[in-house]
């Protein structure tokens, strides 16, 4: 075999005009259809937080949302049912379990009756446990919906559908929604701001607070209520400011670059997230600092500057969102009590019950009310059966309950009812679904309108479904 013969055959073999189209034409291709998608590249956004109009005048201009993991149970909270004293022990009526299928326990299992006793409230007349005497307190100012209805009966999808609109995981959040449609009045802190507290994280895990398809500009930034307000918010040791904005104007003008050429809003969320970053270190730790807060305000809430608690979350929200924050969540995960519901119930109201009410009242003293729609719940409610021997209730979709305050919601108004044992609903049925479209058009959105093109689809937070609740309105 002759080497330089050999070589000089192949390299002869990669002159060829065959050669040449063969093997370049994806190439070439590749070529031109770069060239096509920078002339039809989308102009580079300002900013993706920008703030926007909605469709129509808005009741509520931020959200603070009380998520109570776990599911509180009803029974015990806001639906007083003395009947169902009365069959305590009892097996339930069959035809109430026909076709009805629990998470866990047999459905055809001893019927437990409330643990606690209710009264009635302020000139609304509203029945709240004694468990929440807090809540009493501002029994006028809530809008309590006792007639709360959904698809899921476990957790993960549960928290996911109220969260979502949907069971499956990948979907844009109901905070994402509102911030891509209204974006966001104070660039210096996220638009969507997410803290944690109770027993473990939510168990439908971040897709709680995720943008889903949407950029993710959009999802929730989680902030802790002790320590530093962002995991390594502060330089490391041996990086100046000096240093770090040299990095980052090198960065972002790199990234420009690029989204100049293609138009990816990833890109774009890419850079405000970069520079978000950046100004935070500065406004941040100051927002989140409570030890400013005057005596009387700490006591309050029973907040205690330097602790992790629901307490210390419901201050900071309300101080987040005066500082122009568009969306918080606070996730308490701990009511899912299966056993032990008497002590469990105990433990929590006394965590959360006082914080909830003095948010409310806070809000209401600044003028804030109005325009920021505060909203209670879990995911479901529990089955009036028993579980655990003879203290704890199982996962339950077919009724439960939630409140709300201020934001354009009707105050002092009960709505819906469930039957004797609370377990269906009787009157004014609200489904997760119909709850999104009222949330929404609190917000000023048609909720049918505000979507976004996904795989084909016209992809929205209430799918197909969604009806708005007129009477819950002011």
């Amino acid at each position: 075999m002759n080497l330089m013969t050999d070589l000089q055959r192949e390299h002869a073999r990669y002159l060829t005009r065959r050669w040449f189209f063969q093997e370049c034409g994806v190439g070439m291709a590749s070529l031109a259809a770069l060239d096509l998608m920078r002339a039809n590249a989308a102009p580079a956004p300002t900013s993706p937080l920008a703030l926007k109009k909605p469709h129509y005048g808005a009741k509520a201009k931020r959200v603070i949302y009380l998520f109570m993991g776990g599911a509180p149970s009803h029974l015990e909270l806001f639906d007083n049912k003395p009947e169902l004293a009365k069959w305590d022990g009892k097996l339930p009526p069959a035809d109430l379990l026909k076709g009805y299928r629990a998470a866990f326990i047999n459905p055809n299992s001893k019927l437990l009756g409330p643990k606690f006793k209710f009264a009635k409230h302020g000139q609304s007349g509203a029945e709240i446990s004694e468990l929440l005497p807090h809540t009493a307190k501002i029994a006028d100012d809530l809008t309590i919906v006792r007639s709360m209805k959904t698809d899921a009966f476990n957790h993960a999808p549960g928290q996911i559908l109220m969260s979502t609109g949907s069971q499956i995981f990948g979907r844009p959040s109901f905070g994402a929604w509102t911030l891509y449609g209204l974006g966001t009045e104070n660039q210096d802190l996220p638009g969507y701001v997410v803290m944690q507290s109770g027993q473990k994280g939510p168990s439908g895990g971040l897709s709680n607070f995720g943008c889903g398809f949407l950029p993710t500009v959009y999802q929730g930034v989680p902030f802790r209520s002790s320590g530093e307000p962002v995991l390594f918010l502060n330089n490391p040791q041996g990086v100046t400011d000096k240093t770090q904005r040299q990095t980052l104007d090198a960065l972002k003008q790199l990234n420009e670059e690029r989204l100049n050429v293609v138009g990816d809003p990833e890109i774009a969320a890419r850079i405000n997230s970069f520079e978000l970053a950046y100004r935070m270190q500065q406004t941040a730790p100051e927002v989140m600092d409570i030890s400013k807060e005057p005596k009387h305000i700490l006591d309050m809430y029973g907040a205690k500057p330097g602790e992790a608690s629901f307490a210390n979350n419901c201050l900071l929200a309300r101080r987040l969102i005066e500082s122009g924050v568009r969306f918080v969540q606070l996730f308490h995960e701990a009511w899912d009590h299966h056993g032990g519901l008497t002590k469990g119930l105990k433990d929590q109201c006394a965590l959360t019950d006082q914080p909830c009410a003095a948010l409310v009242r806070d809000l209401q003293q600044r003028g804030l009310l109005e325009d920021t729609l505060v909203i209670w719940g879990g995911e479901f409610g529990r089955t009036p059966m028993v579980q655990g021997g003879s203290d704890g209730r199982d996962h339950h979709p077919n009724a439960f309950t939630m409140w709300f305050a201020g934001g354009g919601m009707k105050p002092g108004l009960t709505l819906g009812e469930s039957d004797e044992f609370g377990f269906n609903v009787t009157q004014d049925p609200v489904h997760v679904h119909d709850l999104h479209a009222t949330l929404l058009h609190l917000l000023g959105f048609d909720h049918t309108k505000l979507a976004v093109r996904f795989q084909g689809l016209d992809m929205r937070l209430t799918n197909v479904h969604g009806e708005l609740v007129t009477k819950l309105l002011a």
